[in-house]
């Protein structure tokens, strides 16, 4: 009897999986560069600011960008992110804004130049302000509110102490009593 040499089947499978692992690395290798220049867009450091950059309620605050931040003559949108961002009022023109957002032209340079921002008599916490164009990711700055009287109490004081204090003995008083009943148990199941 004549038998026929069979050819591995798990070696055959072994190397076409091989192979196509082999042609996924070289695709996403190849892939990679692509995807690390898709976008060439940078926001430049520190190209915007507030001044101040702390306010009170209802303060207002100046935001612009230097030069070389947008290109020339383009339009520029600005959005103010916060609590009640929508009820920031950009100033040289009067009129409530309620998106939150406005456009302004750029100058020849590609500088921002200052917009005055009312902020809300109710205005909480940190405001982000952004401003981007078509041909720039532009650049962010923020301004904080601030209270006149000075920081809040958010800690505690003697009186409050008083109430941890009194509430910590009456949990070590509980667990002594615990503790000699336990005790005073034991000692009477022994002599049983």
């Amino acid at each position: 009897m004549h038998r026929t040499p069979r050819r591995s089947v798990g070696r055959t499978t072994a190397l076409a999986a091989a192979a196509l692992g082999a042609a996924a690395i070289v695709a996403a290798g190849a892939a990679l560069p692509a995807a690390a220049s898709a976008s060439t867009i940078y926001p430049p450091t520190n190209s915007c600011t507030t001044n101040p950059s702390t306010f009170t309620a209802g303060g207002t605050v100046a935001f612009g960008c230097t030069d070389g931040t947008f290109g020339p003559d383009e339009a520029v949108t600005i959005t103010v992110r916060g609590e009640n961002g929508a009820g920031v009022d950009f100033a040289v023109a009067s009129f409530a804004v309620t998106t939150g957002s406005t456009v302004r032209q750029s100058t020849a340079a590609g500088a921002l130049d200052d917009v005055t921002l009312t902020f809300p008599a109710d205005a909480v916490g940190v405001y982000n302000i952004e401003a981007i164009s078509a041909s720039s990711a532009g650049g962010t700055a923020s301004a904080s509110v601030t209270t006149e009287a000075g920081l809040p109490a958010t800690g505690g004081d003697a009186r409050t102490a008083l109430g941890l204090w009194v509430g910590g003995g009456a949990l070590v008083a509980a667990g002594a009593v615990i503790a000699i009943t336990t005790a005073v148990r034991r000692a009477q199941d022994a002599r049983v």
